[in-house]
């Protein structure tokens, strides 16, 4: 297996529209951003904090999801059964990349309000929260705001005012990813100074003070060949965020047709490429282990096998399988099974499930996989989990039983 071309891959993100948060990618916006119309917020300031107040861990339960708002006319948001999401992200807002404020269109206005109305009106609401950036969402513009006092702070102001206007709970940053260690040394700058200007807004203003996650990579830290060396700055990210979503999934697909792969493996005996190592190796970094929130695939990735008969977790592969470009969501992946008699298959040893037919081979999470991951992540002491993305179930086979299968 490559694994440093696999990195690449990873870090790029630029695959396309239903994949995983890491390759996820929304429609380009219009050239200038919004104009909220609420009231100003206070441009935090950049000196840094030495002894910031902790943040507590979350009151309650963490069960999400992030909800392509591309989908829109498919898959509303009147569609989602919100009796199995405590917390729903909107993917994705962008940034304007010259004034770093966020860009919202007017169509983005009209979902958003009908977003955030129906989670509210939910019995118990459901948290609204906005994701920024995405796989797709331009890193290289991340990059060049976060790198200065004054652009990390015309960002932070435009995040705030947006998520008044629109009446959501919450703020999540998606950059994939910070592409060295001074960049993320940027990054840190910018959780601090974001927590600042949202605990001071909150003290202003008398509302409920708003929460602050952060979509990251599977890992605490990157490792593989080819990787620039780089770790997440966690002590910052440990007193600032509400909590991390790891993004622990894509770990084998498209880039390497050589042999087939579990996407999204809780153990691989191989190589540290794994959910456990990952969601451990943010503990391990001092991220309490309350703020780690595990990332489950709604997709599977696919190949073609070289043999018929040789069909295992590595077995030999020529190339890609059914699907977009080798992927396909779960409920795809459900009817492939169905209207082809393909044998399915449990893997205990790396707690993941793989089913085959002739020569078309698909790794993917089922219940039964995203029971013994959730099992894991309790067992830990771990925040719970969030699905990458609603929409892409089986009639909430998946949703519902991860909801049953971590205990209250």
């Amino acid at each position: 297996m490559a694994l440093g071309f696999i990195a690449f891959l990873i870090l790029t993100a630029s695959f396309f529209p239903f994949m995983s948060r890491a390759g996820a990618y929304s429609v380009a916006p219009a050239a200038s951003p919004s104009s909220p119309t609420g009231p100003l917020v206070p441009v935090p300031s950049c000196a840094r904090s030495p002894d910031p107040a902790p943040v507590p861990p979350p009151s309650s339960a963490v069960k999400a999801g992030y909800w392509p708002s591309w989908n829109n006319s498919t898959s509303p948001p009147s569609s989602i059964n919100l009796s199995y999401f405590t917390h729903i992200y909107y993917a994705f807002a962008e940034l304007d990349n010259t004034s770093f404020e966020l860009v919202i269109t007017p169509s983005d206005a009209d979902i958003l309000a009908d977003f955030t109305a129906t989670l509210h009106a939910h019995q118990p609401p459901v948290k609204a929260m906005l994701s920024i950036g995405g796989g797709g969402g331009g890193g290289d513009t991340f990059a060049s705001m976060a790198t200065n006092c004054s652009t990390r702070s015309a960002f932070i102001k435009s995040t705030i005012a947006v998520a008044r206007e629109y009446n959501l709970d919450g703020l999540d940053l998606d950059w994939e990813f910070p592409a060295n260690p001074e960049k993320m040394a940027s990054l840190g700058d910018l959780y601090m100074e974001w927590r600042d200007a949202i605990a001071r807004e909150a003290a202003e203003t008398g509302r409920p003070s708003l929460l602050l996650t952060s979509a990251v990579y599977f890992a605490s830290h990157f490792f593989l060949p080819g990787d620039t060396p780089r770790s997440y700055p966690a002590d910052k990210m440990a007193v600032s965020l509400d909590w991390i979503n790891a993004m622990c999934y894509d770990y084998h697909g498209s880039w390497d047709t050589s042999e087939t792969g579990a996407p999204a493996a809780l153990y691989d005996p191989k190589s540290n490429v794994s959910t456990s190592y990952g969601l451990t190796s943010w503990v391990e970094a001092g991220i309490p282990p309350k703020k780690v929130v595990m990332g489950l695939p709604l997709y599977g990735r696919t190949w073609k096998l070289k043999d018929p008969a040789d069909h295992g977790i590595g077995a030999p592969a020529v190339g890609l399988g059914p699907g977009d470009d080798g992927v396909l969501v779960y409920s795809a992946v459900v009817d492939f099974n169905s209207e082809n008699n393909a044998t399915q298959v449990n893997d205990e040893v790396t707690v993941s499930a793989y089913s085959y037919s002739g020569t078309s081979w698909i790794g993917y999470d089922d219940p039964w996989s995203v029971t013994g991951k959730i099992e894991f992540a309790e067992g830990h002491g771990l925040g719970r989990y969030f699905f990458w993305a609603i929409g892409y179930d089986k009639d909430w086979s998946i949703s519902s039983r991860a909801w049953v299968a971590w205990r209250s």
